[in-house]
């Protein structure tokens, strides 16, 4: 990863072509989802064959909620699994090779919170961020082999929460609780949590990981928040660097300058989950079964949309994440996540019950 990497760890593509066109034709084209499937998405310089399923698990391991992914220098691809809060001796955390081989295995400690992830480049070497929500309820530090750097919990400095959430975290929800869900860093190396599921704001740490200030309120108006899921910084413009944040449940990204003034709101999204760029362009996931590129001058993009598709998709009340049966080739289900490896290739995670990784592969 090659400064500034670490502010670019997902970066994307594309527009919506190769068309299926209509709900029958959809339905007679489901995928085994196992293996590549030809489809084309994106068009012009921004196209990519699918590739449903592309990393192997051994067999002692089992595919579980899947959320997150990032890429190191070395093209390793690491992917955090919700999991299973029973099976607390399986790992949440999997890594591997730029071919979809099993590297290594940890993160046990996140069994039934793993959520977000990140890969950031400093001084010291890479180091990779976690999130936990759920019971686990804390952010932490490690080595790209799974070491402990440091863990936080909730800053009780900030006024938010509850008595007890630094110290004795429980699976209870509300807004005076602490749901981290992702990272954004700065280049002194502070950084912001989003605490998505939580106080519904977005807290700002120090370099030495203090916690400095707190951004936004729960609320639909400019600079609320219904959900801020994903954050990213926005540094298109080098004379004006931005924190921009993924508002889910609002259906919009909004924009704010680095001390959390707020700068701009884009609406016209369904359920935005995070954020990534690649030169003048952000990804931006969407749970609701498609992905939107944003160019530099923030023209919408879609890839994978399909209005029929979304339909079915949805009007089964999420049962969808749970019938692998019924997925089709080059669609998405529920786009939680999405990261570019160095060759520009794109791995996307999706919130289904059995994970979903899938590879685009670079073709254009």
């Amino acid at each position: 990863m090659q400064t500034p990497a670490h502010w670019t760890r997902r970066r994307f593509v594309a527009a919506s072509a190769a068309t299926l066109g209509g709900l029958n034709l959809l339905t007679t084209r489901k995928a085994a989802a196992q293996t590549g499937n030809g489809v084309i998405l994106g068009e012009g310089e921004h196209r990519y064959e699918v590739i449903h399923d592309w990393a192997k698990l051994p067999d002692q391991y089992t595919w579980q909620t899947t959320h997150n992914v990032a890429v190191d220098s070395q093209n390793r691809l690491y992917v955090i699994h919700e999991g299973r809060a029973e099976q607390k001796d399986h790992p949440s955390v999997f890594v591997f090779d730029e071919k979809g081989v099993f590297v290594r295995a940890f993160g046990s400690e996140f069994q039934g919170g793993g959520h977000g992830l990140e890969v950031r480049k400093e001084a010291e070497g890479e180091f990779v961020y976690i999130t936990g929500y759920q019971q686990v309820k804390k952010i932490a530090k490690f080595t790209l082999e799974g070491e402990k750097v440091w863990e936080k919990f909730a800053p009780m400095a900030s006024g938010l929460y509850a008595a007890g959430e630094d110290t004795k975290p429980e699976k209870v929800w509300g807004r005076d609780r602490f749901m981290p869900t992702n990272f954004a860093f700065l280049p002194d190396g502070g950084y912001y949590v989003a605490d998505g599921y939580g106080s519904y704001t977005v807290l700002q740490y120090d370099k030495d990981g203090n916690w400095v200030r707190t951004i936004g309120t729960p609320g639909k108006e400019d600079g609320q928040f219904a959900l801020p899921h994903g954050v990213w910084i926005d540094d298109r413009k080098a004379d004006d660097v931005q924190l921009v944040v993924a508002d889910r449940a609002n259906a919009r990204l909004q924009w704010f300058d680095l001390d959390g003034k707020h700068r701009l709101t884009m609406k016209d999204f369904i359920l935005p989950a995070n954020i990534d760029r690649l030169g003048d362009l952000l990804l931006v996931p969407d749970l609701s079964a498609r992905i939107t590129l944003l160019d530099k001058g923030n023209r919408m993009i879609h890839l994978g949309e399909d209005p029929e598709w979304r339909k079915a998709v949805l009007e089964d009340k999420m049962a969808m994440r749970k019938n692998p049966s019924g997925w089709v080739s080059g669609k998405f289900v529920h786009p939680h996540d999405a990261c570019f490896d160095a060759a520009g290739n794109i791995f996307v995670a999706e919130w289904v019950d059995t994970g979903r990784i899938s590879k685009l592969r670079k073709v254009s």
